[in-house]
């Protein structure tokens, strides 16, 4: 409400109640509306007093339920990290067993690539003195047939 509107009210009692009666009437409706202030400190103070019990369990309930979370939450994360150390270690085992075998896999390639190398020019040294002594095999025959001619006529000149 706003100034005027009071003012109107008060008017309007004065006219209505007359000057002797509205002090009266104004210290009833004081002692109603401090009687009904009361009244409702008096409820406001039951209710609070009557769940003060049940909040102070909630809170209890809650702190209980928040540290059981917490609780969990840290073990959980320490079964995590656990597995995940030994997923981590399984896997460094196997790719240093994987590193281990392609290097045993890579000496021994090595290994049977140079054995077919020297095989390889052992065969080509063995070609090249085969094809050497077929090559100088006609000229031996050559010679030779010659000197078979020559001492065949040798000998028919001699007879």
């Amino acid at each position: 409400m706003s100034g005027p509107e009071i003012f109107v009210i008060i008017i309007v009692a004065l006219l209505l109640f007359g000057a002797e009666k509205l002090p009266d009437i104004a210290k009833t409706i004081g002692k109603g509306m401090r009687d009904f202030k009361k009244a409702t400190d008096d409820i406001r103070r039951e209710i609070e007093t009557s769940t003060s019990d049940f909040r102070k369990d909630l809170t209890d309930v809650s702190d209980t339920i928040k540290k059981d979370v917490t609780t969990y939450s840290e073990k959980l994360k320490s079964d995590m990290n656990d597995v995940s150390d030994s997923i981590k270690n399984d896997m460094n085992d196997v790719t240093s067993e994987a590193r281990q075998s392609m290097n045993e896999m890579s000496s021994s390639i090595r290994n049977d690539a140079n054995e077919i190398k020297e095989n390889l020019q052992k065969n080509a040294e063995a070609s090249k003195d085969n094809v050497s002594k077929e090559a100088d095999a006609p000229k031996d025959n050559a010679g030779k047939e010659t000197n078979d001619v020559s001492e065949g006529y040798y000998k028919e000149v001699k007879d």
